[in-house]
């Protein structure tokens, strides 16, 4: 029976398996501070297109053209989408903002006014996937660097274990 002085205070609010290591998430951890720093970026620039919606003095609408119009409620809504979903480290989030950069680099080649920054744009755009894609791989393949070795540690515990104590007997 576990005595109460024995018990994990925080084993019901952690999520995944205990670690002793600290550097042993962190691909996991640069991930997740790479997509929140992303995240930031995302609100900023969904912002910016709330702006313009906002505040524009005439009806903004019925005066531009009509992709570009669709472009600013598209941007002006995925991009704070996208950008809630990057700041929780979530899955969808990350497909949701590979979606929206994705959009932001075809934008950019259709209409070369729209962001203003041109090809910086785009050259922004493909690094910042280029990071992502690269930390989730390493992220991905973080546990199955750790768990072999755990595993192979583990087993030979349990048989160096089984082993003294058929000697003990």
């Amino acid at each position: 029976m576990t005595r109460p002085q024995d018990m994990d205070s925080g084993a019901a609010i952690r999520l995944g398996e205990k670690t002793l290591d600290p550097n042993a998430t962190r691909w996991g951890m640069l991930l997740v501070l790479f997509m929140r720093v992303v995240a930031g970026l995302w609100i900023l620039q969904g912002l910016a297109q709330w702006q313009i919606v906002l505040t524009a003095p005439t009806d903004l609408f019925s005066t531009i053209p009509k992709p570009t119009a669709v472009a600013i409620v598209y941007f002006a809504v995925m991009d704070l989408l996208a950008a809630v979903g990057l700041w929780l480290a979530t899955a969808w989030g990350g497909v949701l903002w590979l979606l929206v950069a994705l959009s932001q680099i075809l934008v950019a080649f259709l209409m070369p006014d729209f962001f203003g920054g041109g090809l910086l744009v785009v050259a922004l755009d493909v690094i910042l996937i280029g990071m992502y894609l690269l930390l989730t791989y390493e992220a991905g393949r973080e546990p199955d660097r750790r768990s072999a070795p755990r595993r192979a540690a583990t087993r030979l515990w349990n048989r160096s274990w089984k082993v003294w104590e058929n000697f003990r007997r």
